[in-house]
């Protein structure tokens, strides 16, 4: 305050502002109700009812002409204006008889107050008096301007480091979005706001949309690749990066377009604001991977244990079928090998790849496995292949190599587009590739077992595998029958053709057999050109008819054409035989037909 003018006047002036300082340092400040009490005050100071305060850019509310505004502006030459009398030309209205031009409250840089002072007060003040009133007055505006700044400064960083504290202790996203716009509606209830994330995500009731690096303006733009705050000058908008340590992920839109200019406090607390939501994003998303990477982990950790625990090959492809639809959320799983240049859908598959559609896609996936070597995911799938693919839309297909050998792929499908994220598709890469050995051991292992019980020829199984499954038979089934069988005149055929001709006849046989009994029925080559078939739970009437019927086809279809004899032997629950005697008694059987005239069935002696 100022010091040197200690009129009586001044001194009551002086007193009423400090005790008006002092009655506002500890409440909630408040422009408004101090500017009421400042001029209650200067009310009672000057003894009148009659004052009108307004602000430069409120004199619209005169009704005065452009020259009247003019010669108000260029009167005040001095802080106030005095006139003890009426003249002509007095720039105030006319009930006012004082003027003073004081600094502006908040953000306007002139304030005028009029007023008409009581003659009596008027008569004893003097010049100094009047501008001791207008400096005075102007410091305790000038005070209430900076307590309400950094009034507004102290609660924005208050808010600010309270949303933090929640920012940082959420592990959901849209939670951290919400809190960043509550605080700006909050702070800047005038403004609008929205965001563009990088992110693919869904935001319920929030004001979010993707990125799109073709729509987004030069600003937003450069405030996504620079991590800067950028503000487009014409349309008063805003973009402060949601910046985190290790990237960028997306971009704050605050729309000033209420404000000529945007203040560099506010411009500083948004961006603080951002900064701290782009590092709780980034926290949330590590939490997620770290999640999501324990879970993949885990799921390879327990694929690979029982994939090498795992003996059957359909036991491994049904394990990784049922893991890769739970982990993946997947509609279809298709496990495809490379047959020569032809493919194989595997047990464990989907229904799916074996319709039309699927076998189209297999083809569609093979040919550019072939030609990229490398896997591959499709977000669309309409338009890829010759016709559109209806039934599903996203695919992840993933090669099978062993060594630098392409064995296979696998094919995932989802039916909604674009519904597997980059981490599906490298999880599903992990997960094949350690599981390709395990179906190649798989599948190796069968073979050799498929060789070790199969006939090299005829690809009937051997004499061993067929005596171990009648043995078990025997004791578990209630029934069976037994055919032993020969091709008549097999040495003329071999004398005839020769030895090759006389091993593609055996194979035709062979086919036949197969063709003609049932699936768990089993058919064996005996030794040389013998052949056996062994029918469990089955009666002797069904035996005699399955026979007959074989006997039928291969005359019917073998070329060169044969023919073949056979001897039925068959057991019941009630006196089971030995396998020995079974075996003899249909070869006994075998002899009557061949003695018979050949080409026909003898049933030999049953144990029923």
């Amino acid at each position: 305050m100022n010091q040197r003018y200690e009129s009586k006047w001044a001194i009551s002036w002086k007193a009423l502002l400090y005790d008006l300082m002092a009655g506002f340092r500890d409440a909630l400040f408040d422009v408004e109700q101090l500017q009421k009490e400042w001029l209650r005050l200067v009310s009672r100071q000057f003894r009148t009812s009659q004052l009108y305060l307004f602000n430069a850019s409120s004199q619209e509310k005169l009704d005065w002409t452009r020259e009247q505004k003019e010669a108000l502006s260029q009167a005040f030459t001095q802080p106030y204006l005095f006139c003890k009398e009426e003249i002509d030309g007095w720039p105030l209205p006319a009930a006012y008889n004082v003027g003073f031009r004081l600094t502006g409250f908040c953000k306007e840089k002139n304030t005028y107050l009029f007023l008409r002072a009581d003659k009596e007060v008027m008569a004893v003040l003097t010049e100094e008096d009047l501008l001791f009133f207008t400096e005075e007055s102007s410091r305790l505006i000038e005070w209430a301007n900076y307590v309400h700044v950094m009034e507004g400064r102290v609660n924005r960083y208050k808010e600010l480091f309270n949303v933090t504290g929640r920012l940082h202790s959420s592990t959901d996203i849209e939670f951290v979005l919400k809190e960043i716009i509550t605080t700006l509606q909050k702070i800047f209830p005038l403004c609008s706001y929205h965001f563009l994330m990088a992110m693919e995500g869904s935001y319920t009731g929030l004001p979010v949309t993707h990125f799109n690096f073709d729509e987004v303006s030069e600003a937003g733009m450069a405030s996504y690749t620079n991590g800067t705050i950028q503000v487009d000058d014409i349309s008063k908008i805003l973009y402060a990066p949601l910046i985190g340590k290790q990237g960028v992920y997306g971009v704050l839109k605050v729309n000033f377009s209420e404000e000529k200019n945007i203040p560099e406090t506010k411009k500083e607390f948004i961006r603080m604001l951002a900064n701290a939501g782009g590092g709780a994003i980034e926290k949330v998303m590590l939490y997620d991977q770290s999640r999501q990477l324990n879970s993949d982990l885990q799921l390879i950790n327990d694929a690979s244990h029982e994939l090498n625990s795992s003996l059957r090959f359909s036991d491994v492809t049904n394990f990784l079928h049922s893991q890769i639809i739970r982990s993946f959320n997947a509609c279809a799983v298709g496990f495809i090998f490379f047959n020569g240049k032809e493919t194989e859908t595997l047990p464990g598959s989907s229904s799916f790849f074996y319709e039309m559609e699927g076998k189209e896609l297999i083809h569609f996936t093979a040919e550019k496995l072939i030609k990229d070597k490398e896997a591959f995911f499709i977000g669309e799938l309409a338009n890829k292949l010759e016709r559109d693919c209806l039934t599903f839309h996203a695919m992840m297909a993933v090669p099978m190599e062993q060594g630098n050998e392409l064995r296979g792929f696998c094919i995932v499908l989802k039916k909604e587009p674009y519904s597997f994220t980059f981490e599906m598709y490298k999880l599903l890469q992990s997960l094949i590739h350690h599981s390709t050995l395990a179906l190649a051991n798989a599948m190796l292992r069968e073979k050799l077992e498929e060789m070790v019980i199969t006939d090299h020829l005829t690809h009937l199984y051997s004499r061993n595998y067929l005596d171990q499954l009648l043995q078990k038979s025997v004791e578990k089934d209630e029934k069976g029958v037994f055919l032993l069988m020969d091709i008549d005149n097999f040495k003329k055929v071999n004398d005839t053709y020769g030895h090759q001709t006389g091993d593609e006849i055996l194979i035709q046989v062979a086919q036949i057999l197969k063709t003609a009994i049932r699936q768990e029925d089993v058919a064996a080559r005996w030794g040389g050109e013998e052949l056996a078939v062994y029918l469990p739970n089955c009666s002797l009437e069904e035996g005699t008819m399955t026979a007959k019927r074989i006997i039928s086809e291969v005359a019917e279809n073998t070329k060169p054409a044969v023919t073949i004899s056979c001897g039925l032997s068959c057991w019941s629950k009630a006196n089971p035989p030995s396998k020995k005697q079974l075996f003899n008694y249909a070869d006994t059987a075998l002899y009557k037909a061949k003695e018979a005239g050949k080409n026909r069935v003898a049933i030999g002696y049953c144990c029923l």
